[in-house]
């Protein structure tokens, strides 16, 4: 956590960007608004519902977390739910990045972050940040096979035109490898798990 808030001081920009995403998963993270409630201040949950039936009690109980704890909330790949339960904004999977510039357009205050794995997705117009993976050995199913902070680095300076967080096997050893990496913060699901 030391570590994404320092990073965070890399983030410009026209609005502020959390040093730390944390990211739900129904499996890994059964109790995310327990886990949100030990956030550091400045922190950010990226809330990932995948059509669970109590998704608008889970994301309204995690708003009032971040609002009581200054963390910011957004809601994954759902604008509806993020406008019913006043989210500070939207995280998007890679195949849905491009329809950045017409939720921007409907939302300008919202933060809109999109997950990339190749240098094109690190440039679909519209975003705040973008968010890479896998750095490291991850137990994500969706995972790759990781790149590692060196290369990490090289598509930081190749091809991204937003800021970057990291995501992917982030641990309290892993963390400082990312400091030369450029990125602005850090994201995480299993480092946070009660």
């Amino acid at each position: 956590m030391r570590t994404a808030q320092c990073l965070r001081r890399r983030a410009g920009g026209a609005k502020p960007l959390p040093g730390l995403l944390f990211f739900t998963d129904p499996d890994r993270t059964p109790d995310p608004v327990t886990i949100a409630r030990g956030l550091p201040r400045g922190s950010a949950v990226v809330y990932r519902s995948f059509g669970a039936p109590e998704a608008e009690r889970v994301a309204l109980a995690l708003k009032a977390v971040a609002r009581e704890k200054g963390l910011k909330l957004l809601i994954g790949a759902d604008e509806s739910l993020a406008r019913r339960v006043g989210a500070d904004g939207l995280h998007l999977p890679e195949r849905m990045a491009g329809r950045a510039p017409r939720l921007r357009a409907r939302n300008p205050g919202w933060i809109l972050t999109a997950a990339a794995h190749n240098g094109r997705a690190m440039r679909a117009p519209g975003l705040d940040a973008v968010v890479v993976s896998a750095i490291f050995p991850s137990r994500s199913a969706s995972a790759g096979r990781p790149m590692g902070p060196v290369q990490l680095a090289g598509l930081i300076r190749r091809d991204s035109i937003y800021p970057v967080y990291g995501l992917g096997g982030i641990t309290d050893k892993t963390a400082r490898r990312m400091i030369p990496t450029g990125v602005v913060g850090l994201a995480g699901i299993d480092g946070f798990r009660t």
